[in-house]
């Protein structure tokens, strides 16, 4: 794999080249903005969007809300495992970083000494968007379009072939999907157990939202313990 990337003209150098070269054009002050969004800002919406997907779950509640919870939570469980999957990838190929064995690169973020396929970052924010895409499609779309400007912010610092990034992409998204059956199969019945209990009904669905559509109720409630002294007086 390494020895793909000592042609120049190959097009994932040629590409490599173009996307970095945006960075010697553009002025100080956007260089450091995309050095933070790449490194650490996208990364932290990537956060955001599925804490802002999980209060819109819990609001909404109905007969979903359990397994859309399971699914939350599956998103950045599924980055995890995905990230551990790429420890034994970067040993295997050992391809080193792109401003190792190319000159000329704008090389916004200083000290990664580590190897560069597949990209890390890549990876993580892939397969959050993906298991967000599983819980909610609206806010999965939304992550999915991070993650690709996460792809394209990481070969515009020079610290990533595009290849790397395609790479990252493809992890991300086959661990979040083809765990995903196994994974909803181990976590829905706990996010379930948590949404009927005293203590923990909260992290499913807030006081106001409905438990149930179409007048399903849970057991327990006041609606719920009417309902049955009135069968009991019937």
């Amino acid at each position: 794999m390494a020895g793909l990337a000592e042609s120049g003209s190959n097009p994932d150098v040629d590409l490599l080249y173009d996307i970095n070269g945006l960075a010697k054009h553009a002025p100080h002050w956007f260089d450091r903005g995309m050095e933070f969004v790449g490194e650490y800002g996208l990364l932290l919406a990537m956060v955001l969007l599925v804490v802002w997907c999980w209060w819109s779950v819990r609001r909404k509640g109905g007969e979903d809300a359990a397994s859309s919870v399971a699914a939350l939570v599956w998103a950045p469980l599924a980055a995890g495992i995905a990230v551990l999957v790429n420890v034994p990838i970067r040993g295997f190929v050992e391809r080193p970083r792109p401003f190792l064995d190319h000159q000329g690169l704008d090389v916004l973020v200083s000290g990664k000494t580590d190897y560069s396929f597949v990209s890390d970052h890549a990876t993580i924010t892939m397969a959050i968007g993906v298991g967000l895409f599983v819980a909610n499609r609206r806010f999965g779309l939304a992550g999915i379009a991070l993650a690709l400007l996460e792809g394209f912010c990481r070969v515009y610092m020079g610290v990533h072939y595009p290849t790397d990034v395609i790479g990252g992409f493809a992890l991300g998204t086959a661990v979040a999907l083809l765990l995903s059956p196994l994974a909803m199969a181990l976590l829905t019945p706990v996010t379930k157990a948590v949404e009927t209990s005293s203590w923990g009904a909260w992290f499913v669905r807030s006081r106001s939202a409905s438990p149930r559509e179409e007048g399903t109720l849970l057991p327990g409630t006041r609606k719920d313990v009417e309902s049955e002294e009135r069968d009991l007086a019937a």
